[in-house]
This record gives structure tokens, C-alpha cells and sequence, in this order.
């Protein structure tokens, strides 16, 4: 029920992130985030209403906050998000509930994805290494979302991807 802003979550609140596999235009995210806005409002675990919020940024990253301090999420609850985020899916020409994609800045600053081997490959090519703007997907906190959620890739597990010089 308390839907709140992003910024009022404590650092230690529960994240989700979700990457859209396709740039999703202002007029498909508006329609995403009404209805992520009013499936947070009724969202509850146990029956207690969960304080939650979202976050949306470059065209492609979803984010949802649960402060655990009033109430955390139940599993059952979190299937509830996934399968409402499935849904919504079509309508917004991209998926969103998929992994496998590592997320980078390309040319002209441009979000990007590709599959983890396709992201290999262009770091063998030399169009991807160390210095390359990544976004960790990974991150479960909202203080880390904050602060490491956008990195070079040598300081995130990205680097891992990189060639070994």
C-alpha cells in the first residue's frame, strides 16, 4: 500500500532490477509505470501492505524498492511482481524478466545489451574493456543501487568478461 519515492528508501532496502532487452519508448514506459504504480500500491506480503518504490532510467532499467524495516517482501509476493512484469512485457515491446544480458554503455552513451558471450567477444574485439560503463543488475540494496550500480567494468564482476592482458 505506501508507495513512496526511490530516494526516501533506506540504503538497506530490497532491490530488484530489471533490464529491458530493448529500449522502451517514453510512451510504453508511461504505460509501464502505471501499471508498476498500481501494482506497488496494493502490494502486499502476509497480507501486510509492503512500503515500496520504483525507479526508472535510460530507457531500459526498472527498479523496485522494498523497505524491509516496515514489512519484506514474501516469496509468494515477489512471484506476484515477476508475473505482473511478464504481463506487461508485450505491451512494452521488450522483456524484462530475462537474464543472461549484460548491460553497457555503447557509442554516443547509448544503453546496450547483449548476451554474456556476445559481450565476451566484443571485449576480444577491443570494443569493450576495463574503462567500459557497465550496470551491475546483480545488486540487491538500494545504497549499493546508488553507488555501484553504474561502474567501469574493472570494478564490477564484469571484468570477468574482459581478456586477461
Amino acid at each position: 500500500m505506501p508507495l513512496t519515492t526511490f530516494d526516501k528508501l533506506p540504503d538497506d532496502a530490497r532491490v530488484w532490477i530489471f533490464g529491458a532487452a530493448a529500449p522502451v519508448d517514453d510512451i510504453d514506459a508511461a504505460k509501464l509505470l502505471a501499471a508498476v504504480d498500481t501494482y506497488l500500491l496494493q502490494w502486499k506480503a502476509h497480507g501486510h501492505p509492503l512500503t515500496a518504490a520504483r525507479d526508472w532510467r535510460d530507457e531500459r532499467f526498472l527498479v523496485i524498492g522494498v523497505d524491509q524495516r516496515t514489512e519484506g517482501a514474501s516469496g509468494c509476493s515477489i512471484d506476484g511482481l515477476f508475473r505482473t512484469l511478464q504481463d506487461l512485457e508485450r505491451a512494452v515491446g521488450s522483456s524484462l524478466v530475462g537474464g543472461g544480458l549484460v548491460f553497457f554503455r555503447g557509442p554516443g552513451a547509448l544503453v546496450c545489451a547483449l548476451l554474456r558471450d556476445d559481450f565476451e567477444a566484443l571485449a576480444r574485439r577491443g570494443g569493450a574493456d576495463g574503462t567500459t560503463r557497465v550496470f551491475d543488475t546483480t545488486i540487491t540494496s538500494a545504497g549499493d543501487y546508488r553507488a555501484h550500480f553504474e561502474v567501469p567494468a574493472a570494478e564490477s564482476w564484469h571484468a570477468t568478461l574482459l581478456p586477461r592482458r
